[in-house]
């Protein structure tokens, strides 16, 4: 796991999608596909694997994932926040939040 650099505080008509890298993916380094939903805030923890049996090296500070962000016509209805998601406001790397 990993924590982004960026701090996000996303909009209420705003979806983004975190996607990895498409070089680093072609040496076996994948970055988990992950939605930050309208009002969401906080730093994203990152899920990287590694799908070969060679040892790799991530540095500080380089860009192994990209955000892409999607503006709707409306604001939602129920967004993050008002649903008071389980994630909101992380300031560090979080492991799973999972309800028993």
């Amino acid at each position: 796991l990993a924590r982004t650099v960026e701090y996000f505080k996303i909009p209420r008509n705003i979806l983004t999608i975190c996607l990895g890298k498409s070089t680093y993916a072609r040496c076996g380094i994948i970055v988990n596909v992950t939605p930050f939903e309208p009002e969401w805030e906080g730093y994203a923890t990152l899920e990287i694997s590694n799908t070969t049996p060679l040892p790799a090296k991530i540095y500080a500070n380089e860009g192994i994932a990209q955000i892409i962000f999607l503006e709707a016509d409306e604001e939602c209805l129920i967004s993050y926040k008002d649903k008071k998601g389980k994630y909101q406001g992380q300031k560090k790397i979080t492991l799973p939040r999972i309800s028993s």
